[in-house]
This record gives structure tokens, C-alpha cells and sequence, in this order.
């Protein structure tokens, strides 16, 4: 709770440096926004938003219903035809801290859900990853460039709220793995991302296996636009926002062209969600047992990585 206070203050604060007041009017819109954090960037037109999850850095509820909330206000603020030439944010674009990306879907949030047999909660979590991923996929409903950023780990479904950006850019020490399959599950919307960027085939292949793979080889198999130096994702997503703002109509035009030519994929999302709900109900014990033990490691995992940081 004070974590998510410290977030809004520092929003807040955000605002009052934007001459424009970008954050403050889509902040009024929204409504409270816990666990995400905006940045307005007036000479590239671009709305950073910051996730910042906590107690981990999972796809937490909150966070999904956070940034679900940022894509809505940017609709009803600026999406009307007439609004495009005044509309302040052309490019919306997403970013991590910390030493993980993400380590994907909120395992313990599932276990609670497991443990009451809470399919309406379930159905929620999945309906808001679906939201989130159809807001990216088609810029905001055909308004703004959508990126992202991944500069560290990624781990599960929560790679796909970045890959269903128009454009996603990872750093040289990044890597992907989608585990889910290793207790019996499969992450709710990477199927539909996935198999639109690098086709079905490799798409099924890569979540039948486990396998991590760094961030070159993921882009081999069509999961990036590019793998940049540590610690140059966001110059490279600023750098394309400067050479884009020219052509920015053409561009959302043609991104959302395409993505109407891969299929209704609010649909298709909607299959994927009730298959994941139903899917996790049907975990046995034993696969329940798995995956609390895949909860304590991450805790021991997270405690390995920031105590070096506590220290430092």
C-alpha cells in the first residue's frame, strides 16, 4: 500500500513537470493507477509508462487493471477522428526496472484462486491480460504507436503484454521462457501474440518447450523487432519516435491494417481466456504442490538478486 501511495505521489509529481499536463489530464481519467508509473516526453510525443508491480515483479491483478485503465483514457481523451491533429501522445510505450522484467503470471494470486475455487476471479485476470494485449495490438484503437522495452529476464505470459506492442525492442542481457507448460498449463494470450509474429509453428514450438532462449534467439524465431546494447532500449525506442512522428498517420494505419488482417483477435482471446480459467481449475494436487514450490523459488530467487542491491 505505501509502495502504490509512493507510485501516485510520484506520478503526481510527473505531471507538474509536464508543461502540457499529459499525466494529469489522463491521471483524472483513469483514475488511481497503483503499481504503474507515467512519463510524458513532449518533443517525442510519447507517454512512458513504468510498471512497477509489487510485492513481486509478476502481473499482478492491479497492475493489469492499471494499465488497461491508461489505454481507456488515452481512447476517450483523444481517440474521436477530429482529435488525431491535437492529440498529445502519438507513441505509447512501455519499460521495467529492477532485475527482472517479469517473472509473469502472479503465481500466488493463482493459488488463492485455486485454493476457493474462484473461477469468476480467474476469468477476471484473463479477461484483463485480453484487454491490455487487444489495446496494444490495435495502437489504442488505431491512435497510437504502441512499444515496448524489455531489459532484463521475461519470464511466462507477462511477456506478451509487451510482444502484443506494435513494436518490442529487448537489451543484449534479456531473455524469454515461457515455463508454464512444466505444470501442466500455458500462458493466456501467448498463443494469439505469439503465432502473429512468428507464425504458428515456431510459436507451438517454443511453448512446448520450456526452453529459455536469450534475446537474439528469440529474435531469430520473430519474437523482436531488435536487440539493442544494455541499457539503450529506451534511446532506441526514442530514436524511433523521433524519425516516426513524420509518417505517424501512415504508420498506425498500416499497424492497425495488419492487425485486423491476423484474425478478430479480441475473439480468439476470448477461447484462450475460458480455456486458461477452466484449464487451471483442472490442475490435480500434485501440479497445485508444483506450483507453490515454483512460488517459494521465486521468493528465494527475488531474494537473491535484490539483496545484492540492498547492500550496494
Amino acid at each position: 500500500m505505501a509502495h502504490d501511495v509512493q507510485v501516485q505521489e510520484n506520478s503526481v509529481l510527473n505531471a507538474g513537470a509536464d508543461p502540457s499536463g499529459v499525466v494529469a489530464m489522463i491521471q483524472h481519467q483513469a483514475g488511481p493507477l497503483p503499481q504503474i508509473e507515467l512519463a510524458y516526453e513532449d518533443e517525442i510525443q510519447t507517454l512512458w509508462v513504468t510498471i512497477r508491480p509489487e510485492p513481486k515483479p509478476v502481473f499482478t491483478l492491479t497492475l493489469l487493471d492499471s494499465l488497461v485503465k491508461v489505454q481507456m483514457a488515452i481512447a476517450a481523451l483523444w481517440g474521436a477522428p477530429q482529435q488525431y491533429h491535437a492529440a498529445p501522445v502519438r507513441f505509447l510505450a512501455f519499460r521495467g526496472e529492477g532485475p527482472f522484467f517479469t517473472l509473469g503470471g502472479d503465481l500466488d494470486f493463482y493459488l488463492d484462486c485455486l485454493a476457493k475455487n474462484d473461477h469468476a476471479a480467474l476469468a477476471e485476470y484473463a479477461r484483463l491480460s485480453a484487454e491490455g494485449a487487444i489495446w496494444n495490438s490495435n495502437g489504442v484503437g488505431g491512435l497510437v504507436v504502441t512499444l515496448a522495452t524489455v531489459h532484463a529476464k521475461a519470464i511466462g505470459g507477462g511477456i506478451d503484454a509487451a510482444r502484443s506492442c506494435n513494436l518490442m525492442v529487448a537489451e543484449a542481457g534479456a531473455s524469454f521462457v515461457y515455463p508454464e507448460i512444466k505444470f501442466n498449463h500455458f500462458p493466456i494470450t501467448a498463443v494469439a501474440i505469439l503465432s502473429r509474429r512468428m507464425g504458428a509453428d515456431a510459436a507451438q514450438e517454443l511453448l512446448l518447450s520450456g526452453e529459455e532462449l536469450s534475446a537474439d534467439a528469440f529474435m531469430s524465431v520473430g519474437g523482436l523487432e531488435a536487440v539493442v546494447p544494455t541499457g539503450t532500449g529506451e534511446d532506441w525506442i526514442r530514436q524511433y519516435c523521433r524519425q516516426a512522428k513524420a509518417n505517424h498517420a501512415a504508420r498506425v494505419a498500416l499497424f492497425s491494417a495488419f492487425n485486423r488482417r491476423a484474425g478478430d483477435l479480441r475473439q480468439e482471446l476470448k477461447h484462450l481466456g475460458e480455456d486458461w480459467a477452466t484449464c487451471m481449475l483442472r490442475l490435480t494436487p500434485a501440479e497445485i504442490s508444483k506450483l507453490q514450490r515454483i512460488a517459494s523459488a521465486q521468493e528465494r530467487m527475488l531474494s537473491r538478486a535484490y539483496q545484492p542491491r540492498a547492500a550496494a
